[in-house]
Parts: C-alpha cells; structure tokens; sequence
C-alpha cells in the first residue's frame, strides 16, 4: 500500500515551508524507501524559496540525508533492508560516458534531477492535497527532498555506510563536507606548501579550510563577514581569517611574500558575477579560482580583467560536489572521521525537528550556524 509521511513543502516563491502529509507510491523497479534520520540544511534549499533556482512548485526541500532502508523494488541489488544510508544529491548510474571515467558527479542522470517524476522511470509517485482539497503531484529537490521522514528515491541515489556511524554526520558529507572538501583537494588542487584562500566559511566553505589544511596548505586564510564563521574557521583549520576580501588585499601581499594565494575558492552563501574579479585578485600568478557557491540560476553577468586572467596564466574553475566521487568521496571522509582526522560532529550547530524548519533557515540566515540538522528522532 502506498506510504502517507509528514514532509516540509514549499508552495510559492518566498514562502515559508509547510509541513504536509505526502502519500508515497510504492517502490517499483529500482526505487529504494528510507526511513530518514537527519538531513542536513543547506543554503542551496533557501535558493527555491527566494527564487535564485526556480524549482517546478510544490516540491519538498532537502538534499543532505542520512537514513535506513525500509523497502526496496525490483531490481535493487546493492541494497536491502536494515541498511543505513547517507543520501547523496548527485546520483551515479555507474555506465555512463561520466562514471565509467571517474566522473560521477557528472552522471547523466544529473539531467533528471529537477524533474517531478521519478528518476528509475518518470512517473508522478509523490502527491500533496493543495488548497483545494484535490490531489497534486508533488517534486523533490534533486530528486531525493530529504526534509520528510520517509523519501522514495532511486538506488543511484544512495550510499551504503556502516552501521555505527552517526546519522548527523552521515547527512552533511552527502553534500556540504565532499563539496567543501573536494573543492579544495580535488577541484582547485591544493598542494603542501600552499597558500589557500576560502571565501565564505558557511556550511561549505567550513570544509574547504578542512580539506585545504589536510592537504597540506601553508597558510589557510578564511575570508567571512561574520565573527562566528571565522572563529570557527580558525577550529578548522584556518591560520588566518580576514572579515572582506578587501581587508584581506591589504595583508595578504605581506603574508605570502608578494605571491598572494594558490588556490582560491570562491563559495558565499550567493554567489554574484562581480565577486570574481576581487576573487582573482587573491590569486596568485598561475593560480587556480575555484567558483562553488551557487548562483541564481539566471545571472549571466560577469566581470573580470580577460588581459590579467591571460596575461597571469590564472584560471577559473567551476565544480559541482567538489568534483569527487559520491561513491568514494562519502566513504572515505567518513573513514576519515573515525580515524579522527575530520571533523564532522562539530559543524552541527543546532539540531531541530522537522516542525522548526524554518527557525532553522532563519537561524542560517542570520549567521548563528555553521549547519543546521533535521533530527527525525
């Protein structure tokens, strides 16, 4: 029989979320059902409600997850009952021209993500009774919406972790951890002897300090508007934090010498067209800008020296999950974690029940987390 569960919905552009009953069909060939656990709250859920990533509407919100599997449908060979999960936003089909390279965050099934209907087979499997009373097909951001206590996804979409693992933590490395990490380590490449700069230490850029400190960087300078952020920023790993990247220009040049920073990665909260180039003036000669945080998904506009960015053989970078692989990258940081070389427990800010939703992302809003978690227990 098709599941009922409780689940946030956003209804319109800049509204709040609404908690809702949601009925969930069944699983068919190569659905998996997830009882969740936590679920982790990313910037880029309150990207749908201002507007900046224009969702079909209504869609549940959440990205980040950890939970247990519950059921699976025909097909399913990697999972099963009683097994914990982290879900991950970028699926991996593992036969595509992308995975079949070592690319899995760039699987063709990527293309699906914003669609209403199942990824195995595009059918309409999650419904809501709008204002009415009738009965409404309901979305699911990047195909997982992970704000409900029970989701009904793809096997692509889900990661098998071990048992003793705390939910919390298995939530945020599906997303805001490998994304952070990977921007540093694998996307912008950081070497031992590095100097690294991080612009923006929210949920993300946290663990690009992380990831640049583990990899070996000199000096590891966190760039944040926020005193909360950068003290932090300096638990994490940062040998400097500076409040704007024009504060920063006037001691950076003193700091490294004239040769300003390696690797730079760009990841505020929203990210403009007009932040490059102050970016790039980070960046030293033969240096690598990394551009994580999301924009509105229709801002064209960008403004940088093409003379300097050619004439300095810089270069810019775009990454999506940190370019790693979900199914490697979510396992070894939480191996990474056991062994106590991550940290993970202690960017969880506050936990909240699904019900305060909202008092989270304005919490988020506001500066007073690092992240903020959905704690279904």
């Amino acid at each position: 029989m098709p599941t009922t569960t409780r689940a946030a919905v956003l209804w319109e552009t800049g509204a709040d979320w609404k908690i809702e009953e949601v009925r969930l069909d069944d699983p068919k060939a190569n659905d998996v059902l997830v009882t969740m656990k936590a679920a982790g709250m990313c910037h880029s859920d309150d990207h749908v409600v201002t507007g900046d990533l224009p969702l079909p509407l209504p869609v549940i919100g959440g990205h980040e997850g950890a939970g247990i599997v519950e059921a699976v449908g025909p097909g399913v060979t990697t999972l099963a009952p009683g097994d914990h999960v982290s879900v991950s936003f970028i699926p991996s089909c593992g036969r595509c021209k992308w995975c079949s390279t070592g690319r899995q965050y760039l699987c063709d099934e990527g293309a699906k993500l914003f669609d209403i209907g199942m990824m195995s087979d595009g059918r309409e499997a999650h419904f809501v009774n709008n204002a009415q009373g009738d009965s409404q097909a309901v979305g699911r951001f990047a195909q997982v919406g992970t704000f409900s206590e029970q989701i009904l996804v793809s096997e692509n979409s889900l990661v098998k972790v071990e048992k003793d693992l705390p939910f919390g933590v298995i939530a945020l490395v599906s997303c805001g951890v490998a994304t952070g990490f990977g921007s540093a380590t694998e996307r912008a490449g950081t070497k031992p002897g590095d100097n690294v700069a991080v612009v923006g230490v929210g949920g993300i850029g946290i663990n690009a300090v992380q990831g640049a400190r583990i990899a070996g960087a000199k000096r590891v300078i966190a760039i944040d508007p926020i005193e909360f952020k950068r003290e932090q920023a300096m638990e994490f790993g940062a040998t400097h934090t500076f409040s704007s990247i024009e504060e920063a220009m006037l001691a950076i040049p003193d700091l490294t010498w004239g040769e300003m920073c390696e690797r730079v990665i760009l990841c505020p909260g929203v990210m403009h067209g007009d932040m490059i180039e102050p970016a790039l003036g980070l960046t030293s000669k033969g240096g690598t800008l990394v551009i994580t945080g999301l924009a509105p998904m229709l801002e064209n506009d960008a403004q940088l020296n093409v003379f300097m960015l050619s004439m300095m053989n810089k270069e810019i970078k775009g990454t999506v999950f940190g370019s790693s692989n979900p199914r490697a990258m979510i396992p070894q940081l939480l191996s990474m974690y056991r062994e106590g070389g991550l940290k993970l427990d202690e960017l969880i800010t506050t936990r909240y029940s699904l019900d305060q939703v909202n008092q989270g992302y304005a919490d988020m809003a506001s500066g007073r987390n690092i992240r903020g978690v959905i704690d279904f227990a």
